[in-house]
């Protein structure tokens, strides 16, 4: 695919997946949302690839829906979302639960870390909330942004804000659609991590590449599917589903070379995923 509102790049085990429209302050279109897919899928299916940051070009992170695209709404007298029937599917068949917009992003193996820049408002902070991981600039300007424009909260933001901060804190986030700053939130547990602007990805290469390279890529995959499946089961099915994968890892070669960095005190060499 010609990618003409993101860009892709891969440095060993992390690549990067650039929001590029910068001119809009990177809003969000149907072309954007088609390449994001698209890329996903690419990282997913990449034999090293562990991590994909997800950064915006220029100041911003994402704005939320381009102001055209809503004016078309408004001409058309329905929602466009303006993609094609050919989405790519990365993720999709894991769960149905996981088989919608954005939260196909929770059934991914790769893990995937925000690195919000700048501005997030609308489908731009629902981007960010389902990726596994999130640090931000600190002077980020965020809102949920629905409320003024008559929509409902986006692409499932009332489930997943919720589980990110409280309830009592998305319940302001989203029934006001008020405007806050990265730093305002500093130990609500959106972030990870809230940092200088001039640093954030550094920060965040640096996290991403120790991740990868520590973090062995069968176990990278297996947690994050328990952590997101655990949310929808009780406990027992949850110890019960942790007890089988530990039977079934421990004769794979990442076990084995995991146990071999260990004793022998060096970094794991982790095979192809």
């Amino acid at each position: 695919m010609e990618l003409k509102t993101t860009k892709y790049s891969v440095d060993g085990a992390v690549a990067t997946l650039t929001l590029s429209r910068p001119h809009r302050r990177n809003a969000w279109t149907g072309r954007m949302h088609t390449e994001v897919r698209w890329v996903l899928e690419q990282a997913e299916q990449h034999p090293q690839v562990r991590v994909v940051v997800i950064t915006g070009e220029g100041r911003d992170f994402c704005v939320g829906a381009d102001a055209q695209a809503l004016e078309g709404h408004t001409s058309k007298g329905g929602y466009d979302a303006g993609t094609t029937a050919d989405l790519a599917m990365p993720g999709y068949g894991i769960v149905p639960e996981f088989d919608q917009h954005f939260a196909f992003m929770m059934a991914l193996d790769t893990v995937t870390v925000a690195a919000v820049n700048g501005a997030a408002a609308g489908v731009g902070l629902v981007l960010a909330c389902y990726c596994d991981l999130r640090f931000a600039a600190s002077g980020a300007k965020l809102t949920t942004a629905h409320g003024p424009l008559g929509l409902p909260a986006e692409y499932g933001l009332s489930w997943v804000l919720p589980r990110l901060v409280g309830i009592t804190r998305s319940n302001d986030l989203l029934l006001s659609s008020r405007k806050f700053l990265a730093c305002d939130t500093e130990g609500w547990g959106l972030f990870n991590e809230i940092v200088d602007a001039g640093r954030l990805l550094d920060r965040v290469y640096e996290y991403a590449r120790d991740m990868a390279a520590r973090v062995a890529p069968s176990s990278l995959a297996t947690t994050k599917r328990q952590i997101y499946l655990d949310q929808h089961r009780d406990v027992g099915t949850a110890v019960a589903e942790s007890d089988r994968l530990l039977r079934e890892m421990i004769p794979s070669p990442d076990y084995r070379e995991g146990v071999r960095a260990l004793t022998e005190r060096r970094l794991p060499q982790w095979p192809p995923r």
